[in-house]
């Protein structure tokens, strides 16, 4: 590559290696940002870039097994894609960060305003309808499995919000979920 990847090639490239799935989940996570991170500064840059190239480590044309998808996505992403964007050494560190310590999973701290909101937004993607219809599409076609994951996931991510706003969309989702769950237990669970 001998030109400069701009923001909407990284979006394009994103669309191309990711199934179909990878950009409407970054696109949700950019306004999940938007929303938590009202009045916390950020570079909308490097916050846009990192949040395009957090799950690549996941994409089958890059996933390698036994590698953590995060750690995965930051390797390409060190190699293959900033070097050829026109971001500074320090932006390029914050999304180096933001994707190695998206995964909510990871419980080391984050530095950067860029990787708390990543990870914050990433976790809240998990969380109500959206969280719950990514899991039962993922399949298996399974439903005790996905009933299985859907509890294992909420019951890792609740209570890691640190941001105010974070922690209020939380809620709503954790309540969604609660319903839906219900709703699925009592239509099945005798079948689960």
């Amino acid at each position: 590559m001998n030109t400069k990847l701009s923001l909407e090639d990284l979006l394009e490239l994103t669309r191309q290696h990711g199934e179909g799935w990878a950009v409407a989940h970054a696109l949700r996570l950019l306004e999940l940002i938007r929303e938590i991170g009202a009045g916390i500064p950020y570079d909308p840059v490097a916050m846009t870039t990192a949040t395009y190239l957090h799950d690549w480590g996941a994409f089958p044309s890059y996933a390698q097994r036994g590698v953590e998808h995060a750690l995965r996505s930051r390797r390409v992403a060190e190699t293959e894609i900033l070097p050829h964007m026109d971001l500074s050494p320090a932006a390029q560190e914050i999304v180096l960060e933001a994707i190695e310590l998206h995964d909510y999973r990871d419980p080391r701290p984050t530095h950067s305003n860029e990787a708390l909101l990543l990870r914050e937004a990433d976790m809240l993607e998990f969380l109500g309808m959206i969280g719950m219809a990514r899991d039962f599409a993922r399949g298996p076609r399974d439903v005790a499995a996905c009933h299985r994951r859907i509890l294992d996931r909420r019951t890792g991510i609740d209570g890691r919000f640190t941001l105010p706003r974070a922690r209020e969309i939380a809620q709503i989702r954790l309540d969604r979920m609660t319903q839906c769950l219900a709703w699925l237990e009592e239509e099945g669970f005798g079948h689960l």
